[in-house]
């Protein structure tokens, strides 16, 4: 599975302002409202949020992968976020989450929301791919890098 081909280069955000889980998220979900104005930003805010109510999905070494489903969409979305500064977004490993995936599947969909999250879970594994993503400037950057995987 190419991970590339379910990125869009408009849901990549090279340097998050939020410093809270909630405003992550929130900030994350702003720019998939911009990119599809039919979808209520509180409403996906709070699928993450109520997934984050279950268990944390920053799974440590800086990394959190948000994920959802909704009944909303007919296509699997992902956000790419960075945040330089660094999130408390309660890690497995207590470490700030610094990189963000999210991914956000029609209800509907489950094989392949799973092999999504399987897949970026993998490619983050690498330190020297978070290493490489970490040091990308802005959004081309990241972007290309992106195209890569």
């Amino acid at each position: 599975m190419k991970l590339a081909e379910y990125l869009d280069k408009d849901l990549i955000i090279s340097d998050l302002s939020a410093r809270t889980k909630p405003e992550v998220l929130a900030e994350l979900v702003s720019r998939l409202s911009a990119k599809y104005p039919d979808l209520d930003p509180k409403r996906v805010t709070q699928v993450l949020m109520d997934r984050e109510l279950l268990g944390t999905t920053g799974i440590g070494d800086g990394i959190a992968i948000p994920h959802g489903k909704l009944d909303s969409i007919d296509q699997v979305l992902v956000i790419v976020g960075r945040s330089h500064e660094g999130v408390d977004f309660a890690s497995l490993d207590h470490k700030p989450a610094s990189i963000f995936f999210t991914v956000l599947a029609p209800s509907s969909v489950v094989g392949l929301h799973l092999k999504l999250l399987a897949t970026v879970s993998r490619l983050l594994k690498d330190s020297s791919f978070r290493q490489a993503f970490t040091n990308s400037p802005g959004q081309e950057g990241l972007w290309q890098l992106l195209q890569t995987v």
